[in-house]
């Protein structure tokens, strides 16, 4: 029997580069990742990605755009993970150093996926293409993908 965490990640995208943050702590530190955490019992989805990405990188932004959902597994764990997707190619404000992340800038060619998480580098490119994705990834440990399903999709 699962139980399942509701999350967020936002992707700061812009026309040539996309912004990810440094993990400095907790769950996934040491990876480069997007901006996002835990969605709050008062708060919507899209509410709580945009509060997390202002904590985590000082940005704000006054829409998003929902391109994926991802559900992880992790073998072990009773808990599936939620995790809601957006992209953001509008902002406001200049990105700074928070105590969970450093954000840093990176050339669309020169995205670091070998610093990230391993599930990154199937989805990310839908997300650079704006295109809408459902996936489901079962990992062993924080390195192994065991299996994952993706699909392409009009809505989610």
């Amino acid at each position: 029997m699962f139980t399942s965490k509701l999350l967020t990640l936002v992707l700061v995208v812009q026309p040539s580069r996309i912004l990810l943050g440094m993990k400095k702590r907790g769950f996934g530190a040491g990876r480069w990742n997007g901006f996002g955490g835990k969605v709050q019992n008062s708060e919507s989805i899209e509410d709580a990605a945009k509060r997390e990405l202002w904590e985590e990188s000082g940005l704000t932004v006054e829409s998003l755009q929902k391109i994926g959902q991802i559900k992880f597994e992790f073998v072990g764990s009773t808990e599936l993970l939620d995790v809601h997707i957006f992209r953001a190619d509008d902002f406001s404000g200049e990105p700074s150093e928070s105590e969970e992340m450093r954000p840093q800038w990176f050339d669309l060619d020169k995205i670091p996926y070998d610093g990230m998480w391993p599930d990154d580098i199937y989805w990310l490119p839908l997300l650079l293409e704006k295109k809408k994705f459902m996936a489901y990834f079962k990992f062993q440990g924080h390195d192994t993908i065991l299996e994952y399903k993706m699909d392409q999709v009009k809505d989610i």
